[in-house]
């Protein structure tokens, strides 16, 4: 919901259960209704929520870029 900005989905009391990409990045699991007492657990992969640093990293790996290992 780019209103909000945040992720939403349907309450059965009527409002919306919330969460941001914000919370999500910082590894919150739990979307409240603002207007109930109810919450419901999001499932989602926690790689697509990553900073954009590590977005960077991963692309490098993709595009065959070997990282540096250490080698005991």
């Amino acid at each position: 919901n780019e209103e909000l900005q945040a992720f939403t989905y349907p309450c059965p009391c009527g409002d919306l259960f919330q969460i941001t990409r914000a919370e999500l990045q910082m590894g919150e699991e739990i979307a409240r209704c603002p207007s109930c007492s109810l919450y419901i657990t999001v499932v989602y992969n926690m790689e697509d929520f990553q900073e954009k640093s590590q977005d960077n990293k991963r692309q490098g790996l993709e595009r065959g870029k070997t990282p540096a290992i250490k080698v005991a």
